[in-house]
């Protein structure tokens, strides 16, 4: 997996002051996609070689509540592993993080997948942005996601109640 970018603190990608990761490598390609350079999966470094930094940071940061995941495509099958190995060493080191993830996929493609590291990467996710940017459903007035399509879904509601909650935020 490689490191597209890394913000050690943002208020525009969830909610409260959080890290951000962006991941390299997506299949989607979406029309007027945000970070078109993050579509090649060998954009960027080597995530191992900035990790134990980046966790630093984290642990480092009093102020920060959580991590957002973000790409490129961080739940694409080449890079799950990874995040999901990452998000599993930030709740060592801040075990009270909560955890968004933007992706491209729906909800319901991932459920579909059927394998262990979704399964378990959606067990350590908060609140997931899913859906592809649609350049036509653009909307500037939307909090935290791009196009009209995408939600705010709390992955831990789905998790007690089996049904998919999307946040009015």
């Amino acid at each position: 997996m490689n490191l597209a970018g890394f913000y050690d603190e943002s208020i525009a990608n969830g909610l409260g002051w959080r890290a951000v990761v962006f991941v390299s490598g997506c299949p989607h390609h979406c029309k007027g996609c945000h970070n078109p350079e993050t579509h090649n999966f060998e954009y960027g470094s080597k995530f191992e070689e900035s990790k134990e930094e980046i966790l630093q940071k984290i642990k480092d940061n009093s102020i920060l509540k959580g991590i957002t995941i973000s790409g490129g495509e961080p739940l694409c099958m080449e890079n799950i592993k990874g995040v999901l190995d990452f998000i599993k060493e930030v709740k060592q080191v801040r075990p009270s993080f909560n955890v968004w993830c933007y992706t491209g996929y729906t909800m319901e493609d991932l459920l579909k997948r059927e394998d262990l590291h979704t399964n378990n990467c959606l067990k350590e996710i908060d609140v997931l942005v899913d859906g592809r940017f649609v350049e036509e459903k653009k909307n500037s007035k939307l909090k935290f996601r791009g196009s009209e399509n995408q939600r705010l879904i709390d992955v831990k509601a789905y998790h007690n109640e089996k049904i998919i909650k999307q946040l009015d935020i």
